[in-house]
């Protein structure tokens, strides 16, 4: 049953919204357009969709009246079903647009990889995993910016995080965070043997200085010369920064810029993210106790998808979805997983009556 009164009352809003928006009092003020233009935008599909809803529901009566006419019974009687399918379909997107957004959907995005279980084999699949979001982000033209990188030795990464910038990274980076599990042939085996490893892939809404406030006593700063590979310049320079917030015990370390003053910023973006993510999971501890913790511990068990070179097949254990393109994945063609699992969410969302749910 579709909530009437209150998508008129959207409609109400965004009538008022747009009448608003060509007042003077607010053209003046860029700030007050701004989010104005930001709410019009977020109504405006669930006023569009209302709209077609009613239109087919007037065709839908007319039909219906026009059935007890010889000459239209036939004509009718074809197109009716059709016209009521694709109202049930509008309905059910009109109920969608209507769920609550989560305010973090529309915030750039720390992506934080990590090898797990596996040595260097689960190096080279955080390489690869971090890849496969780079080639992701390149096809939404969004920009990604390494903060920090921690090579292993023998190739791969042992670590990687990145800031990705452009339009609603979070809503769609969301779906990636877990433990990942691959399953190959190592170039180094040489039985052929398959092996299992893993990586970590935490995504965080990068925070603003209003979200987080850090007192400057919290924290415990040093420098030192970079380290690992990168070349003589970045191993020779007092560059890299690790900063330590004391009450949390978290430690950010960053050696990606020759800049100390570069480094220091980095390193402060992703601490005031992790304070960001670690109050969002309190509270939200507060209202559910089934929230998931986003990475555990990376052992195989606490899988959120696998990746199983053999067979080209890759599954996401969250919804049962198996798809047989491990290849065209790995180059950033997620699109089918995150809509999978982005309608997962909402169902969940519908069943919850539009009541937010613990991720």
């Amino acid at each position: 049953m579709l909530p009437i009164a209150k998508l008129e009352a959207v409609e109400r809003r965004f009538k008022e919204l747009e009448h608003l928006l060509c007042s003077p009092a607010v053209l003046s003020d860029p700030t007050q357009m701004t989010r104005m233009n930001r709410e019009r935008t977020e109504l405006e599909p669930v006023v569009a969709a209302f709209n077609r809803l009613r239109e087919l529901e007037r065709r839908i009566a007319e039909d219906r009246e026009a059935l007890s006419d010889p000459e239209l019974a036939e004509l009718v009687e074809a197109e009716l079903p059709e016209l009521e399918v694709e109202r049930d379909r509008l309905a059910n997107e009109v109920q969608i647009l209507l769920l609550p957004k989560d305010p973090n959907d529309a915030r750039n995005t720390i992506v934080e990889i990590r090898s797990g279980e596996g040595g260097e084999e689960a190096a080279l699949f955080a390489a690869d995993l971090f890849r496969m979001v780079c080639r992701y982000a390149e096809g939404k033209r969004w920009k990604v910016e390494i903060l920090n990188l921690s090579e292993a030795s023998a190739g791969g990464y042992k670590e990687v995080i990145a800031l990705v910038t452009g339009q609603d990274v979070y809503s769609h980076l969301r779906y990636e965070a877990g433990v990942h599990r691959v399953q190959r042939v190592p170039a180094t085996e040489a039985q052929g043997r398959i092996h299992t490893s893993t990586a970590t892939l935490a995504v965080m809404p990068e925070a603003d200085d209003v979200d987080v406030q850090i007192d400057d006593k919290d924290l415990e700063i040093s420098i030192a010369a970079s380290g690992g590979p990168g070349g003589q310049g970045v191993n020779t320079t007092n560059s890299a920064v690790q900063i330590k917030h004391i009450p949390t015990g978290m430690i950010v370390k960053c050696q990606d810029e020759r800049s100390q003053l570069k480094n220091k910023s980095k390193a402060m973006k992703v601490l005031r993210s992790r304070l960001l993510e670690l109050e969002q999971r309190r509270q939200e501890e507060a209202l559910s106790a089934e929230r998931r913790t986003m990475v555990g511990t990376a052992e195989r068990a606490q899988k959120v998808r696998t990746y199983n070179f053999p067979q080209n097949r890759v599954t996401d254990h969250r919804i049962g979805l198996t798809l047989h393109k491990l290849d065209r994945i790995m180059e950033g063609d997620l699109e089918e997983l995150i809509a999978a699992l982005r309608a997962h969410r909402q169902a969940e969302l519908l069943q919850r009556g539009g009541q937010a749910i613990v991720a």
